[in-house]
């Protein structure tokens, strides 16, 4: 896959935001993009940019409330095809190790 992007939906609230994420999550599905929810926002991978601008509308008209704040950063990568993961086994080459703390 060649594009990828790290979403982040949320309403402004006050109280926990974590029903509100997972209907921003489960609107990806219907979508041929892969993805991967972290404490801090989505990661998503899609063939084109299309797919995946579709899918981050589906997320972010999934949130029901009175203000929603949506945040996206697109890799959109055309000379190869590339995903996240291979991004993320090259800095660790680099490192020498897995890229995140021993630590429990």
């Amino acid at each position: 896959m060649t594009c990828i992007a790290f979403l982040s939906v949320a309403p402004v609230v006050e109280e926990s935001m974590a029903s509100y994420v997972a209907d921003a999550v489960a609107a990806l599905e219907p979508f041929d993009v892969s993805y991967e929810t972290t404490p801090m926002g989505t990661l998503i991978e899609a063939q084109d940019s299309k797919e995946l601008f579709d899918a981050a509308h589906a997320a972010h008209e999934a949130v029901e409330a009175d203000r929603v704040e949506t945040f996206l950063k697109i890799d959109d990568k055309r000379t190869v095809d590339q995903e996240a993961a291979d991004k993320v086994t090259a800095v660790e080459e680099h490192l020498g190790r897995a890229a995140r703390s021993d630590r429990d």
